[in-house]
């Protein structure tokens, strides 16, 4: 008779919640993502649609997103997790069934912002990192980047061909069809958090600003919010193209986002393993100059097909190298015990870039024409290559977390573990009675650390 042992239980456990934030987080990119195809191209039908308010209604889910991430994220520390995502959850299927029921642009306006209200993907990668072990945290969090990668691609694909039958009131019904799939997978295998609490470190305004202002962050805050904001812009302006100066029929989209989708996976995948084995800097910075070129080649491509296809299988290449790489990058930046705010200023830099590419394209579309918003996202990632120039390449840091005992919780026992060898950040939590460190493996002493613990803390 076989049995379980307790670490192929807690493996179970880690991808029993990996996977079902994965299918939840899956499911609300794909809502968001299922309209940038078309809405351009449909909204123009609804009552009092202009094309700023159509950029505005395809941003305003990026905007609540934006302003809601960090305090779903500060009330999910306070009341824990589960009960923010159902009630974000709820939000996004609400929303999707106001926009439905919508004949005119405000209406689907209020639709996307009440389905952004629900701003839990600081939550979701906050409950991710509080299940997952740190040996396996960096996988789990590639697999919710692919969730969201892969709802991108099936958007795409997906999202014209279901326009041709649904129509938009129909794309919106299903959208909210996806949430009550999503409330449901909730309610039933999202785990209730106990003892859930934010660290003293988290609770300081000034701790937060110094997330804000530091030196690696804030460049990856800016590369997710320039990267979603050329999306965003980018597909605001790019269906009507296609349709108009190119001349494909809304099936024929699918089929050329299928093709070049596929292309930049296997454009992707040597980029990548380079970027894991290797360095990630100049592979990041190859990232931006491709989206670049991209643009520029999508600004003068005019009718011509071959230099669309051209240029969206360099785009994609790029967007999808990127859309992995960052992240990462997130998670070895982030200062010891401020995982949870990190992440939740970088969600928010996301979709507060989706907010400014869609009203960005649509104003431009409607002053300048589609070439003005492609030259805008050239001018934006020129600025973003500027600045990701002076990134460091960063070291491969993992976290540990250390129960210490009463008598030794000071700052100088704290300074005693920082002098170990390998040992690069700490933070101690004295009400919790713990150190967050972030340790260098290629060159930590294990054995010292060891000693250190054996005389002095409990690993846990």
């Amino acid at each position: 008779m076989s049995s379980t042992s307790p670490r192929d239980a807690l493996r179970k456990a880690e991808i029993r919640i990996t996977s079902t934030m994965a299918m939840i987080f899956g499911l609300r990119m794909f809502g968001l993502f299922l309209l940038l195809p078309v809405f351009s191209l449909l909204g123009g039908e609804l009552s009092g649609a202009t094309p700023l308010l159509i950029g505005t209604a395809i941003g305003a889910y990026g905007l609540l997103q934006a302003f809601l991430q960090i305090p779903f994220g500060m009330l999910s520390d306070r009341f824990g997790r589960r009960p923010l995502i159902l009630a974000g959850l709820v939000l996004f299927t609400v929303g999707g069934v106001v926009a439905a029921l919508s004949d005119h642009i405000y209406g689907v306006i209020l639709g996307r912002a009440l389905q952004g209200a629900g701003a839990i993907a600081s939550v979701i990668m906050a409950l991710v990192s509080d299940s997952v072990s740190d040996d396996r945290r960096t996988r789990a969090m590639a697999l919710i980047g692919m969730s969201v990668g892969g709802a991108f691609v099936l958007a795409l694909i997906v999202g014209p061909l279901a326009a041709r039958s649904l129509g938009l009131s129909g794309l919106f019904w299903a959208i909210s069809v996806m949430g009550a799939i999503a409330l449901l997978v909730a309610w039933f295998r999202v785990p209730r958090s106990k003892n859930l609490h934010a660290h003293a470190a988290m609770r300081s305004p000034l701790s937060l600003l110094q997330l804000f202002r530091h030196s690696d962050l804030w460049r990856l805050n800016l590369s997710i919010f320039s990267l979603h904001l050329v999306m965003t812009a980018t597909f605001v302006v790019l269906p009507l193209v296609l349709r108009q100066q190119v001349g494909l029929t809304l099936e024929a989209h699918s089929l050329l986002y299928l093709l070049v989708m596929l292309g930049g996976v296997v454009g992707m995948v040597p980029l990548i393993i380079y970027a894991d084995k290797r360095r990630v800097r100049p592979v990041m910075l190859a990232g931006i100059a491709m989206l670049i070129a991209a643009e520029a080649l999508l600004a003068v491509s005019g009718s011509a097909l071959w230099q669309h296809i051209v240029a969206l299988l360099i785009f994609f290449t790029a967007f999808n190298l990127l859309e992995a790489l960052l992240p990462s990058l997130v998670g070895r930046a982030v200062p010891a015990g401020t995982r949870g705010a990190a992440m939740g200023i970088y969600s928010s830099s996301q979709f507060f870039g989706v907010f400014v590419g869609g009203q960005l394209g649509g104003w431009l579309l409607g002053s300048n024409g589609s070439a003005g918003a492609f030259w805008l996202c050239v001018g934006m990632l020129a600025v973003w290559l500027l600045c990701a120039l002076s990134f460091r390449e960063l070291p491969r840091l993992e976290s540990r977390i250390i129960q210490m005992d009463e008598g030794v919780q000071s700052g100088a026992r704290l300074q005693e573990l920082l002098s170990l060898e390998g040992v690069v950040e700490g933070l101690l939590v004295p009400e919790d009675g713990i150190a967050v460190l972030k340790v260098d493996p290629a060159i930590l002493d294990e054995d010292l650390l060891k000693q250190w613990l054996a005389g002095s803390a409990q690993a846990v």
